[in-house]
């Protein structure tokens, strides 16, 4: 299995950010880690084993991106408003420098977006606002309404960080032609505490006329075991 590990300094974020690489072709997949998670918790958790027939056949290309909770989402020590300015920096690192290096390594203009817990709600938010580049959206067991990290606090930062209020208000005809064409999956457990929050965002998307998957799995089912099912199941085709 090709596997590439890759560090630059980010002028988005003003320090160095690391990634890994895994395969050589096919869709590319922006991958986010848990809460606070590093670049190689994918590798770590068994993920890529998981997926390395998709990899080794050419079928997908997955790039491991690092977090920087720490610094936005979940710095309590922060006021909210640096916390939501430290994510929208991140946004633009991803958008804005990640996107770019995987274009120029791999052609394939499908891009799927994924992640489980709070990699869910990067994959779904990043997915979401950006329809036109990311094809498919794999949330897992994720988060989806932005505003317990805000502690009360509210901008346009936290607003369009946070999908459960963009989404009822998005009106721009070229957004939701992107949108209504994009596969969005939203996998949870029924006893998952998340799982309301999951029903909440499929249904507002459902009402702007956004279709979606949402799928609800047995149990918790809020942990790695379970996100390698889920993502063979959605991602590769089988379990």
């Amino acid at each position: 299995m090709n596997r590439e590990y890759h560090r630059w300094y980010s002028p988005a974020l003003n320090r160095d950010m690391e990634l890994l690489v895994f395969g050589h072709s096919g869709a590319r997949a922006l991958i986010f880690p848990t809460s606070k998670g590093k670049f190689y918790e994918w590798e770590d958790r068994g993920m890529i084993n998981a997926l390395a027939e998709s990899i080794n056949n050419g079928w997908l290309q997955l790039y491991c991106v690092d977090s920087v909770d720490e610094e936005s989402w979940y710095c309590y020590w922060a006021h909210p408003s640096g916390r939501a300015q430290r994510h929208q920096a991140y946004d633009h690192y991803l958008r804005n420098e990640v996107l770019p290096f995987s274009e120029r390594k791999n052609g394939n203009p499908f891009l799927i977006s994924m992640g489980a817990s709070f990699g869910g709600y990067h994959a779904m938010n990043f997915g979401l606002r950006y329809p036109q580049q990311v094809s498919r959206i794999l949330a897992m067991s994720g988060l989806y309404d932005i505003r317990r990290f805000a502690a009360g606090y509210y901008d346009d930062n936290v607003y369009f960080n946070n999908p459960v209020d963009y989404i009822p208000n998005e009106n721009n005809p070229e957004r939701l032609y992107w949108l209504q064409r994009q596969d969005i999956i939203i996998a949870c457990g029924r006893e998952d505490s998340l799982m309301p929050n999951g029903r909440t965002l499929s249904e507002k998307l459902w009402q702007k006329g956004i279709g979606n998957a949402l799928r609800e799995w047995d149990g918790w089912a809020h942990d790695w075991p379970f996100w390698q099912q889920m993502v063979l199941h959605y991602i590769s085709g089988h379990d």
